[in-house]
């Protein structure tokens, strides 16, 4: 057997020896009060825990007892409006008691943490995750987010989408449909906001450099788009429109279709509503043919679905007009937004009240603006109380661009950059990587707006010389090239051979591509659909060196209505001329008769032709 004591070296034997603890002989006292000394220690602990506890506990009810008993009395009974899945009681708790007590308790501070507020729910904690949600759209509405705040609240929206979709089954919960459009809303909103907070690496202190290289994932493109496009998947949203929009399916059969989620209303409106998030999202990240192509199946017509929620019939005509506006088709983004501003023109006096009211009026001065850049760049027939509203704040404006010049890019940069949306990087600053921050710092990259902003100018740049020659050409039927050189030599010096060259610029820049103008098919044709057609209001040919004009604009003719209306009144007035004067019949007296007055034996005077009171009083 070997000997364990060849394992060591003989120093290092007396240096273990001498390090070593002495081994003290068993006693039994002495293990007992070792024993007791531990459970002391063990009680003690537990005691200064229990107290620690118990102060919490009633810091907490000290802080409760802060919070004012209206807003603990509306937590209560909204808790149970949910358990109960009581929708008119949510419906209006949600819109109008929400609202009143933020502006009487806190316009300018945040409310109750749901820790806080947790005891009065009974520590629910699906209606926790729905109060922060609530909570943190508040505090980015009325307050300056923090980075916490960015973090939290989107794992909060986070934990809410996965309870939505990850349940073993359809969720027991039944939500209004402005909530649910409100909450999608707020959840790009809240990622666009970081996306752009994001983008900036400068004025950002070293906590949020590190915060920021720890959290890739926080608010990340992918994971906005994974949870959308699942809502979409899961509720059936798609096959769902497309079945109803051919009509040939049963009640019975498009039930089927939409499965064991999307036949319940909350799965049914969280799809609708993902789909238009999705047309916000990829309008904001650049890509809006992809928007367009989500909205395949979407009605936009007069009663869609979309138009029960203002702010969401408003902002999903804002963005497909701006994704026709990138590509190019001014007359579809003109249609698009004229329906949507008259729409809002008839119903503004119902949202004067409405919370979002501020907000949906900032969009429509917007499309107001782009408006006044989708005319100048493609004039033609438009809906004149729209235009005069457009003219009425964009005058000057309007006078500048219409003139051309480098004055009218400077006006056409600056209706972009404050219409148009706030366009995202896809890509984050390296803050993982501080060498490549660096770097990122010295040469960032073009904004994306500012990308945008150079696509559009390219676009205008190209039209922008011709736009003195369109002017001229509505002033003629026919006219020699010679006279247009003539008249150009103001600005540049062109020649007869620049003058042609120009015209074909502005042939080609007036043709583009736009919807069919059938309404009997328009159900059917998609946003992407288009036909060939003349942008400008007037059109013309080159024959040798004379042009022909022609204007394409049909006017109203006033002729015949004011024929008809005239014959109209003519007719009226032969019909009252011939007809009989109308006779005053004698009041039947029913009061007794005087003694004062006419005697019985005197003869009564005949009823004649009505007289003036003043010929009745000579007779008298």
């Amino acid at each position: 057997m070997a000997d364990p004591t060849a394992f060591y070296e003989p120093e290092e034997d007396e240096l273990l020896s001498s390090l070593s603890v002495p081994v003290q002989s068993y006693n039994p006292d002495s293990n007992e009060d070792e024993y007791r000394r531990l459970q002391e220690l063990e009680q003690h602990a537990y005691a200064q825990q229990q107290l620690m506890v118990a102060e919490q506990e009633q810091e907490q009810l000290q802080a409760l007892e802060q919070v004012p008993e209206d807003v603990k009395r509306f937590l209560v009974l909204f808790h149970q409006a949910i358990l109960e899945n009581d929708l008119p009681t949510i419906t209006t708790m949600y819109e109008s008691g929400w609202n009143k007590l933020t502006q009487a308790h806190y316009s300018q501070t945040e409310w109750p943490e749901a820790e806080l507020i947790s005891p009065l729910v009974g520590n629910d904690q699906v209606f926790l995750t729905l109060y922060r949600e609530l909570y943190f759209r508040h505090v980015y509405a009325k307050l300056q987010p923090t980075i916490d705040d960015r973090f939290q609240s989107y794992e909060n929206i986070c934990e809410l989408f996965n309870y939505l979709l990850n349940s073993e089954g359809p969720v027991p919960l039944d939500l209004p449909i402005q909530w649910v459009w409100d909450m999608l809303d707020e959840f790009v909103y809240q990622f666009s906001s970081f996306a752009s907070w994001r983008a900036n690496p400068k004025n950002k202190n070293e906590e949020e450099l590190e915060a920021l290289s720890e959290a890739q994932h926080i608010w990340s493109c992918y994971s906005v788009l994974n949870v959308l496009y699942s809502l979409v998947q899961k509720s059936q949203i798609n096959e769902q429109l497309k079945a109803e929009k051919q009509g040939n399916k049963t009640p019975e059969e498009l039930q089927e279709l939409a499965g064991e989620y999307g036949s319940k209303p909350l799965y049914r409106n969280l799809g609708y509503f993902s789909l238009i998030c999705l047309l916000r999202v990829h309008v904001l990240l650049g890509d809006p043919t992809l928007a367009l192509q989500t909205m395949e199946h979407v009605d936009l017509s007069g009663g869609a679905f979309l138009t029960r929620i203002t702010a969401c019939h408003v902002t999903t005509y804002y963005h497909v007009g701006c994704a026709y506006m990138a590509l190019g088709r001014w007359p579809d983004a003109i249609k698009t937004f004229i329906s949507v501003l008259i729409f809002f023109i008839r119903m503004k006096q119902y949202h004067t009240r409405s919370y979002q009211y501020g907000s949906i009026t900032k969009q429509c001065e917007r499309m107001y603006a782009l408006l006044a850049i989708c005319t100048t760049l493609s004039p033609g027939p438009s809906d004149e109380s729209i235009m005069s509203i457009v003219k009425e704040h964009y005058a000057d404006q309007l006078a500048v661009l219409q003139r051309g010049g480098d004055e009218a890019l400077e006006t056409f940069k600056d209706l972009f950059l404050s219409a148009s949306p706030k366009y995202l990087n896809v890509n984050p600053p390296p803050y993982e990587d501080p060498t490549a921050l660096e770097s990122y710092l010295s040469n960032p990259p073009i904004d994306a707006t500012q990308r945008h902003l150079d696509l559009f100018l390219s676009d205008v740049k190209a039209i922008k010389s011709v736009s003195n020659i369109r002017n001229l050409l509505k002033l003629y039927t026919s006219i020699d090239a010679s006279k247009l050189v003539t008249f150009s030599q103001g600005e540049n010096d062109n020649n007869e051979e620049e003058i042609l060259q120009q015209l074909m610029v502005l042939k080609s820049a007036s043709r583009t591509y736009a919807k069919p103008q059938h309404s009997e098919t328009e159900r059917e044709i998609s946003l992407l659909d288009g036909e060939r057609i003349v942008t400008n209001n007037l059109d013309f040919t080159i024959d040798g060196s004379m042009v022909h004009v022609e204007e394409t604009t049909s006017h109203r003719r006033f002729a015949g209505f004011f024929i008809r209306n005239a014959e109209h009144a003519q007719r009226v007035f032969n019909t009252i001329k011939s007809s009989p004067l109308p006779i005053q019949r004698k009041p039947t007296s029913t009061t007794a008769p005087t003694t004062g007055g006419q005697d019985k034996n005197e003869p009564k005077k005949a009823g004649g032709a009505w007289q003036p009171k003043r010929a009745r009083v000579a007779a008298q």
